[in-house]
């Protein structure tokens, strides 16, 4: 079958890991919202701050939301693998919204995990920001439906449905553990247009981590797993494609079922909610 496209017409966002890049035949396409999910150290925040300080080398505007950290800590993390976040900002190619401590007397802060809220300062910062090519990160999703957990697909459609008209490419990071019957992903992946997984297992001793890339429209994307590691000073490094049974990787089938059940249930509260509106 032909594609009804040409990868040469895409216009791409490099990572800023070149590694990464071969697998998505040189970036991501300019305008993707891209989900990026995985367990808690497997290496999500690197790298979207990875996409985010590329930007700022090449110029382009960039908006980095914090939930889980602070903005002071996302800037001394970036400073360990050799970017300069402060400086970043001080020049104006940089926003980070800081939607951890909540302070309203801080311009680029929330004061609640609300999604509209996180739309409207994202955009007021991407006019702060001025005309051209945007980087966003949002890390991460998950925390705008900790409490409505059956909401993750609507608010995930919301943001990318606004945010697409501000000339966005963004990484959208969600949390994926099976204690919570992967609770957290499956909404963002729904709307996504590329889905970048990280794994970690623990190997003779040793914690591994893996990346693998399970969708990206418009590229004949790599459909290998590779293993990453975080080195101080330079970030992440791919190392070669990994050689596994698939029973290494895949989950339990009693997990499985267990997050299909969790589906089913989050789709008929969704339902519930949509009749009764």
């Amino acid at each position: 079958m032909v594609n009804s496209f040409s990868s040469e017409d895409v216009e791409r966002l490099s990572t800023g890991i070149p590694g990464f890049d071969r697998l998505i035949e040189g970036g991501i396409p300019r305008g993707f919202f891209v989900a990026v999910v995985g367990e808690p150290g497997t290496g999500k925040s690197i790298f979207c701050q990875h996409f985010i300080a590329e930007g700022i080398r090449v110029g382009d505007k960039n908006i980095y939301v914090t939930t889980e950290e602070s903005r002071e800590s996302i800037i001394r993390q970036a400073k360990q693998f050799g970017w300069d976040f402060r400086k970043a900002i001080d020049e104006g190619k940089l926003v980070i919204i800081d939607a951890l401590m909540g302070r309203h007397d801080e311009p680029w802060s929330l004061s609640s995990l609300d999604v509209e809220e996180l739309v409207n300062k994202i955009i007021e910062a991407k006019k702060y920001l001025g005309y051209g090519r945007a980087r966003l990160v949002v890390d991460s999703m998950s925390a705008f439906w900790l409490d409505k957990p059956a909401m993750a697909r609507k608010y995930s459609y919301f943001v990318k449905r606004v945010l697409t008209r501000w000339d966005f490419t963004a990484l959208l990071v969600s949390q994926y553990a099976v204690t919570t019957s992967l609770g957290f992903g499956f909404g963002i992946e729904h709307v996504a247009d590329g889905i970048v997984r990280f794994r970690r297992i623990v190997v003779g001793g040793m914690l591994r981590r893996y990346v693998i890339v399970e969708k990206m429209r418009q590229t004949d994307h790599d459909l290998r797993m590779y293993e990453v590691k975080i080195i101080k000073g330079k970030g992440m490094v791919l190392e070669g494609p990994i050689r596994a049974r698939k029973e290494d990787f895949a989950l339990p089938r009693k997990v499985w079922l267990k997050m299909l059940e969790s589906e089913l249930m989050k789709e008929l509260e969704v339902s519930g909610e949509e009749h009764e509106s």
